[in-house]
């Protein structure tokens, strides 16, 4: 619109000169032309282009408009060729003044143009009557249908703004939902086993200190080992969370292997298959859940043996961990029902915790129980393929 106008006044300026060479009127009609570009210039310095601006800025851009139009009228009556610089300003009117102004001061405009143009003729033509108006009529429908578009756009994009800002808080909340679940399973598996561990162990101590001061000696000695990887593991998580035993390239193997369900159990560690590089996700998640698995042998089965089997078959890793102890009823879906040692309070977080683990990377858990014969608790955790 702007280069538009521009082209407008320069053709009619060109075309008045070539005309009316030499008229008295010429100066003046110079003098206007330019005063009529500048003052088109100055628009956008103006500011305030929409009706939605603050009220100071649309005062200052409708005394703006009024100068450009009064600037226009003194030339059309001086010269009518300047008639056409109209449709332009149809658009900047429209744009500038409320509906109902704007549509006044199109009809204005509209006037002049057909006016000039009756002027310039030397004979009656209809055209001339209709031609203005139709491109008047044309450009406010021009102008309301790309306003309404604009309108649209603008509420679609405040309603993407909108819908991201809840999806980012939404996965906020969610991200925050879950470094909680995973804190909780980290804590319980570490801390929370050892200090009950220490515990049992301390008990264990106190009650044979004045009669079997050798024994009590070693519970002491046993709790204050597992103090020690306990504080390892609380500065672990401080760190990033991930178990110390993996620590300096210790393959999930070696770490299983190397765990201990206390001075009463027998703890045998196989491994089957060609061992294959594991995501750190997965050899935390294996670790964590055998450890928590021993723990509750030591603490729920009365076990006197437990076996760990790490096999990797291909497409999968299964972790299998055995004992020889009580055992308990399992119900039809396989899921354990609480044993009379088993409080929702204090114990009843362990296998919810595995099951967390090995949903969270895809993997299934299947418990195997009669009371008895033991117990047999199996984690899968799918691999991807190499390649």
């Amino acid at each position: 619109m702007h280069a538009a106008f521009f082209l407008l006044l320069g053709a009619s300026v060109a075309r008045f000169l070539l005309r009316h060479p030499g008229e008295p009127r010429t100066p003046w009609i110079i003098a206007l032309s330019i005063t009529l570009a500048l003052l088109y210039v100055l628009g956008p310095a103006v500011g305030g282009g929409t009706t939605a601006a603050p009220a100071p800025h649309r005062r200052r851009r409708w005394l703006w408009l009024g100068l450009v139009v009064a600037t226009w009228v003194v030339l059309v009556v001086l010269a009518p060729s300047f008639a056409w610089c109209a449709v332009p300003l149809f658009f900047t009117t429209l744009r500038t003044l409320p509906p109902r102004a704007a549509a006044a001061l199109v009809t204005v405009l509209t006037v002049f143009v057909v006016a000039a143009q009756l002027k310039l003729s030397t004979a009656f033509d209809p055209n001339l009557l209709l031609a203005p108006p139709a491109i008047a009529a044309l450009a406010t429908a021009v102008f309301i249908h790309m306003e309404r578009q604009a309108q649209a756009q603008r509420a679609l994009i405040d309603d993407l703004i909108r819908t991201r800002r809840e999806l980012a808080a939404t996965e906020r909340r969610e991200g925050t939902l879950a470094e909680r679940q995973r804190l909780s399973m980290e804590i319980h598996d570490t801390l929370a086993q050892h200090l009950s561990s220490q515990q049992m162990l301390l008990q264990a101590a106190d009650r044979t200190w004045d009669t079997d001061p050798a024994t009590a000696r070693g519970h002491v000695r046993t709790a204050t080992g597992i103090a020690a990887r306990g504080l390892a593991e609380a500065r672990r998580l401080v760190h990033d969370l991930a178990p110390p035993e993996l620590d300096n390239g210790t393959g999930l193997a070696d770490a299983l292997r190397a765990l201990d369900a206390g001075p009463d159990i027998e703890v045998r560690f196989h491994l089957e298959g060609t061992p294959a590089p594991l995501p750190d996700r997965a050899e935390s998640a294996l670790l964590r859940i055998a450890q928590g698995a021993l723990a509750n042998i030591r603490e729920h089965s009365g076990a006197r043996t437990a076996a760990l089997t790490l096999s990797f078959l291909g497409d999968q890793v299964v972790l299998d961990i055995a004992d020889d102890g009580t055992g308990f009823p399992t119900a039809p879906t396989g899921a354990p029902t609480p044993t009379p040692t088993t409080t929702p309070t204090d114990r009843g977080h362990g296998l919810p915790a595995m099951r967390a683990r090995v949903r969270q990377l895809g993997g299934s858990l299947t418990i195997e129980s009669t009371p008895g014969e033991g117990t047999v608790l199996s984690a899968s955790i799918p691999l991807e393929p190499t390649g």
